[in-house]
């Protein structure tokens, strides 16, 4: 279970996790088929798009996105599309200060977890009702929304799976994947650990460890998993003094209370390629790094979808594509961001660049579940959710950070966590 401390431009995109301390999250999805609120337009509009598209999009220059723009200018003769590259570093504060000024491009790429923030700022326009919620996994389309409103479409999904190491796992008597359960899992990993020094000689730990920073991505599923939840969204009141959250705290607890998992704030991606360690919990993107930079390991390696208690349950993250209030062109920003996440785009998007398309028939049409590795990320989207649309979120996140490392360095109990996280989430608040 673990987070690379050391992402690529490409990491940060999709997981759509940064150290600015404003950024917030969003929140579950809707019943409803459409995502279109009060103030939302009933349709996009018939016809081509016209006119220039001024686009924001994150992190190093996207050549892939460039191509997709080039195939809409060609199908929209009168349309042209500028996409200009925001570093992720500065592309919350960018974004906000656009806002405030009234000086936005018309669309942009925004990740999602901003997108509860800048819906409170009144920066989006709310989701067209040609645009179907059905048409994506519930929990990225989860990410557009704030207080029941979709203000964008989900375009890059970015969830976890396990990664093992099959070449240790084997030694350890384990045939395929570890157990899908919970008991089970751990139990895999016992055994594992018992291989190190000896059938394993390297082998230090036989898990990575989320701990600190961001460990609240990692760990919120857990509670999920137990059918409980941190946050009631009908009551506005936070839940950490459940049953629930108790039972995912001593699950959480006992991986390096037992040895399982370093407390070091180790590389674990670095310790994985060097058989430091047999299994972590990481994105899709770690997949094309071991391809790209330990291509020793090919076929040493394999994913599964994480282990469960109670019910399946993972984290939905990712990039949404939102359009301003402010646009100057709103009706061909919308209907490039239709086009970005037709099936077929997603698809050819996705094999450019690595990334998870939002949509279950973007990975029909580009047969991404050949690749045996991917089968995991796909099941993990279908049972995915985003955390709670709140605007005090990132505060909250942080908090759990916190408690999560006391609660894995011994320095507190999981009664104790249960009764900081109550008061400190309640003190916070939910915001705006």
């Amino acid at each position: 279970m673990r987070i690379t401390t050391r992402h690529t431009v490409r990491t940060v995109q999709i997981l759509c996790v940064t150290v600015t301390a404003a950024l917030v999250a969003t929140g579950c999805g809707r019943s409803e088929d459409s995502g279109a609120g009060k103030d939302a337009p009933a349709e996009i509009a018939a016809g081509k798009a016209k006119g220039t598209v001024v686009m924001w999009s994150m992190g190093d220059p996207d050549e892939d996105l460039k191509e997709l723009a080039k195939k809409f200018e060609q199908e929209n003769p009168d349309a042209t599309v500028k996409i200009t590259a925001v570093p992720w570093s500065a592309a919350h504060d960018k974004l906000t200060t656009a806002v405030a000024g009234g000086n936005t491009p018309d669309m942009s790429m925004v990740g999602s977890t901003w997108m509860a923030e800048m819906a409170a700022m009144n920066a989006f326009q709310a989701t067209p009702a040609s645009i179907k919620s059905s048409d994506f996994y519930p929990g990225q389309w989860g990410t557009t929304k704030y207080k029941d409103t979709s203000y964008g479409v989900p375009f890059i999904a970015d969830t976890q799976a396990i990664f093992y190491r099959t070449d240790i796992t084997t030694k350890a008597g384990i045939k395929g994947a570890l157990a899908g359960d919970r008991a089970g899992y751990l139990k895999d990993l016992e055994a594992i650990q018992a291989t190190a020094g000896k059938e394993n000689p390297k082998l230090r730990h036989a898990s990575g460890l989320v701990m600190g920073f961001n460990s609240w991505i990692f760990w919120v599923p857990m509670v999920w998993q137990q059918g409980g939840d941190i946050y009631d969204a009908k009551t506005g009141k936070f839940t950490f003094d459940s049953p629930e959250v108790a039972k995912a705290l001593e699950y959480y607890a006992s991986v390096p209370k037992q040895g399982l998992a370093p407390t070091d704030r180790a590389d674990n991606v670095q310790g994985f390629r060097d058989g430091l360690i047999a299994v972590y919990q990481e994105g899709a993107w770690a997949g094309g790094s071991f391809h790209k930079d330990a291509p020793e390991l090919d076929g040493k390696w394999k994913t599964m979808p994480v282990p469960y208690s109670e019910q399946p349950s993972g984290f939905a993250g990712g990039s949404d594509l939102a359009v301003f209030k402010d646009a100057k062109n709103p009706d061909a920003a919308w209907k490039f961001a239709q086009f970005l996440t037709e099936p077929a785009n997603l698809a050819a998007y996705s094999k450019g660049t690595g990334s998870l398309p939002p949509a279950p028939q973007a990975w029909t049409e580009g047969k991404l579940t050949e690749d045996e590795n991917m089968k995991a990320f796909a099941e993990q989207l279908e049972v995915s959710k985003a955390p709670p649309a709140i605007t005090t979120w990132q505060q909250i996140a942080d908090a759990i950070d916190s408690e999560l490392e006391k609660l894995a360095l011994g320095k507190a109990s999981v009664a104790e966590v249960q009764k900081t996280l109550q008061s400190k989430a309640t003190s916070i608040g939910t915001g705006r």
